[in-house]
């Protein structure tokens, strides 16, 4: 592993903003390089989503994290944030490659389908024993139903009848967990829909405020085909909290969905009807209208059924799901500030 004493001279090299570097070199200093001790950690998706999300419970539990940034003005929304900033993008394998070899642990919240990432990141931890942790979806589980209900719920070890659009994302999958092999403690998490206002600088899931835009758009509640369709969901607080357990618990090659509980598209599309202050029944959207509103989304997503069981992360890790229910989160005024207005969100 490499030591603290030289971290800021690799991360120097990967070209870190020399601004932020002034600010955040204090922060990457001092760090005990060891398994099970406070780590200094590289997320990829740092300024997304997930990655920000899990950047901040990290930094609560006291670890040191650092992210790619493409702009000055991201590296300094990333300083702010406790977060030492690497300037580049995902493109920048090189980059990539040295902020991964300066790290403790590495996640991946940034590009579950692109597979040379994925291989960067394997090659750089090759032999390391370090963590890797890389998200995925349970759009792998998804079917073609077209707002129809299956009663299937899938479990780690079931195969999968996975659909053309997210193959590359399986393979990419099967890279990741194959690294357990050569040396590299590497783990998939598979998470289910994501609700909830999440803290890092992009606050915003992409499915329900997606369908929350179009409502509003419209001016009523929408769901593909009848919308008996079900997938399972998890508060973004929830899922970082997974991603804490298992970076100090997870054997190489685990595999875990996640998830907390589940609806129909149909209640869903209620819910954020009146989440967004419109009530009434919504209506079924045949396929050709849902595919122009929605995108292949309407047939991998919003049309099709993602049920799963977190049974083994529960059992394996002692993850507890404590976060608000999504009927809970869609009872805020989240959903209305944020997208009840078509200039905001």
């Amino acid at each position: 592993m490499v030591g603290p004493s030289r971290l800021p001279e690799v991360l120097s090299r990967s070209r870190l903003w020399s601004y932020c570097f002034t600010n955040a070199r204090s922060s990457i200093t001092g760090i005990a390089p060891v398994l099970g001790a406070r780590m200094h950690i590289f997320i990829t998706g740092a300024t997304g989503y997930i990655g920000g999300a899990v950047a901040a419970r990290l930094l609560a539990d006291g670890h040191r994290v650092f992210g790619l940034a493409r702009t000055p003005e991201k590296a300094r929304a990333l300083a702010a944030r406790g977060i030492a900033p690497v300037a580049g993008a995902l493109v920048d394998l090189g980059t990539l490659r040295e902020a991964a070899q300066a790290a403790d642990a590495v996640i991946n919240a940034a590009s579950a389908d692109d597979s040379m990432v994925a291989h960067v990141l394997v090659q750089a931890l090759e032999g390391s024993g370090k963590p890797l942790l890389h998200t995925s979806g349970t759009s792998v589980a998804a079917d073609r139903a077209l707002g129809e209900r299956s009663d299937v719920v899938f479990t780690e070890d079931m195969p999968l009848q996975t659909l053309p659009e997210r193959l590359l994302r399986v393979e990419v999958e099967r890279s990741v967990l194959g690294a357990a092999g050569r040396g590299v403690r590497s783990v998939v998490i598979r998470p289910a829909l994501l609700y909830g206002r999440g803290p890092g600088l992009n606050p915003h899931s992409h499915q329900l405020p997606q369908l929350a835009r179009i409502t509003v758009a419209r001016g009523r509640p929408a769901h593909v085909g009848r919308g008996l369709n079900v997938w399972s969901h998890l508060h973004i607080d929830d899922l970082a909290e997974l991603y804490l357990r298992t970076l100090a618990d997870a054997p190489p090659g685990s595999l875990y969905f996640a998830e907390s509980g589940e609806a129909s598209w149909r209640d869903m599309a209620i819910g954020i009807g009146r989440a967004v202050g419109l009530s009434g029944e919504p209506e079924a959207l045949p396929t050709e209208e849902a595919l122009r509103l929605l995108g292949i989304g309407a047939v991998t997503s919003f049309g099709s059924n993602s049920r799963v069981s977190a049974e083994k992360a529960r059992r394996m890790l002692g993850w507890k799901p404590a976060a608000p229910s999504l009927w809970d989160d869609l009872r805020t005024d989240y959903y209305r500030t944020s997208f009840a207005r078509m200039d905001e969100g």
